[in-house]
Parts: structure tokens; sequence; C-alpha cells
């Protein structure tokens, strides 16, 4: 079932501890997410070809009206995170409340952390704690030079000319 891929944050220590030891090399990446298109798809696919098990960190609903503002998201958490879902090569979904993804990354340890090629490595949050214990950082260019604010103003100009 798709749901099941979504797991708790106080689970998801115990879940990446359990892919370690069977010695599958865990990926992580996170984000908004909010209206899933084609740039997201082709950067989870590139995230999940780092390792074995690509586990995503989604900004709850909290998360991304703090980050994106009040009219944000558009799409409520527990839509996206099922959306994610039926995506084979995403393992697990796991909510964050915080404005960043550091509490969750040093609780998974991933072996690989993944961000898009528009951050710089050294402000790639959690970037430096992976490193430490032996991951890597790895940063990927978009395919597609499209975004959710982006597709949202296309939206609202379409809506005002009509």
């Amino acid at each position: 079932m798709l749901r099941d891929k979504v797991t708790a944050p106080d689970q998801i220590e115990r879940v990446a501890g359990q892919y370690r030891r069977e010695k599958k090399r865990v990926g992580f990446t996170n984000g908004c997410f909010d209206i899933l298109h084609a740039g997201h798809v082709m950067y989870l696919e590139k995230a999940a070809a780092f390792g074995d098990i690509l586990i995503v960190g989604l900004n709850s609903d909290a998360s991304v009206k703090r980050i994106k503002g009040p009219r944000r998201p558009v799409v409520p958490e527990n839509e996206r995170a099922l959306v994610l879902s039926a995506l084979y090569f995403v393992d697990h979904i796991v909510l964050f409340d915080e404005p960043d993804p550091g509490e969750l990354i040093r609780k998974i340890r991933p072996d690989v952390l993944v961000k898009g090629a528009d951050w710089d490595e050294d402000r790639i949050v959690g970037g430096e704690f992976v490193k430490q214990h032996g991951g890597d950082v790895q940063r990927i260019s978009f395919e597609y030079r499209i975004s959710t604010s982006q597709i949202i103003e296309r939206i609202r100009k379409t809506n005002h000319a009509g």
C-alpha cells in the first residue's frame, strides 16, 4: 500500500538502522514537493540512483508556510505524501515540522545526502554531519527549469487573463 511508505518521525531512525544492518546504502533528500511536477520526478529519480533506499523528508504544512508564505502549501501534507508514495523509486517519506531537516538527518544518518545543484555544498544542511559519518553529499542539476512557484504564477496569470 502507498501509505505504508509514510514513516513516522519516531520510527525512521530504527528503519534506517535496519537498512544499514542489511548493508543497504541509504539516501536522503528533502523538500516541500507542493504540486509535484516533472522537475521533482526527475530529481527524485536521480537521487534514488545514489543508493539502495531513498528516504524523502517532506516539509509539513506548517513548515512550508514558514518557508514559502501563508498561501502555501497548495496541496496538504497528507496528499503530498501520498503522491510521493506513488513513485516507485521513493522508499520512505517522513514528515518534519522544522524549517530544515537537520534533526531528521541526524536520526537517519544517511550514506548519501542529495540536494539540487542550486545549493552550494557548504550551505547544505546536514552535509558536514553526513561527511563526518563517512557519507557523501551529491548535488543534482535540474533537468527541467520549472518550479511550483512558476506553475502557481502561470495559473494566476491565466485566471486573471480570462
